[in-house]
């Protein structure tokens, strides 16, 4: 089960790139009507075969190395000794998804331990499980819609909306955490630092305003002057 998950998180994250790039630079014959994406539910039938044969041809290919790798050993591989090192007093049957295959040398970059790995692997499946259910929502949308994912979508389009939203909820971030979600009621708290964050927000707050106050009466002040000076004045 492990072994399925993190194939179909690293297809979901492929085809979570890949679907709106070709809805946004991908030649219009192989695109269904309307620009949506070739898929189960989209259909296959405006580009005459040519998406449907590429699909099956992927496929195929994937089934191929699918059987080939499903009763494979990781014991003797440069990974396999590696994780069995990693886990001897746990576990003994290698890592799910190792395929000994790692050109850029990314595998230690969090660490070059036990440690690390663990934490690019939680990374990974973290990041594959937020990409399955993205691509669900891109394929039941433009089912239920007819419309290309990519079309009004602040994410694929330049606007000023995002960044703000983004600010947003790194600000958000840094004063308010959700609870643990196993215990129930799930709450909005503040973190370690937030109310800290917040009661200096407050005093800068109130400091600028006894600035500015300071300063608009002394400017008040000096235009009261003025006004008395020109009043005594008389015309020659």
């Amino acid at each position: 089960m492990q072994e399925a998950e993190i194939r179909h998180g690293r297809l979901a994250m492929l085809a979570v790139v890949g679907w709106p790039i070709s809805e946004l630079v991908g030649p219009k014959f192989l695109l269904q009507e309307g620009g949506t994406a070739p898929s189960v539910l989209n259909g296959f039938g405006h580009s005459y075969g040519i998406s449907l044969l590429g699909v099956l041809a992927f496929f195929g290919a994937y089934g191929v190395f699918e059987f080939k790798t499903s009763l494979r050993s990781t014991a003797i591989t440069e990974f396999g000794k590696m994780h069995e090192k990693d886990m001897e007093k746990i576990w003994k049957y290698g890592v799910a998804g190792d395929y000994n295959f790692d050109p850029l040398n990314l595998y230690s970059k969090l660490g070059d331990d036990c440690y690390g790995r663990k934490g690019l692997r939680e990374l990974e499946i973290q990041q594959g499980r937020y990409a399955m259910l993205g691509i669900t929502f891109f394929a039941f949308f433009e089912a239920v819609t007819g419309s290309p994912i990519v079309k009004d979508n602040m994410f694929f389009h330049p606007n000023a909306l995002l960044p703000f939203l983004a600010f947003a909820y790194f600000a958000w971030n840094q004063i308010y955490e959700v609870s643990d979600i196993r215990e129930y009621p799930i709450r909005i708290q503040y973190n370690k630092d937030g109310e800290e964050i917040i009661r200096w927000t407050k005093e800068k707050i109130d400091q600028t305003g006894r600035e500015n106050a300071s300063s608009f009466k002394s400017v008040t002040g000096v235009f009261e002057k003025a006004g008395n000076v020109l009043s005594n004045l008389t015309p020659e």
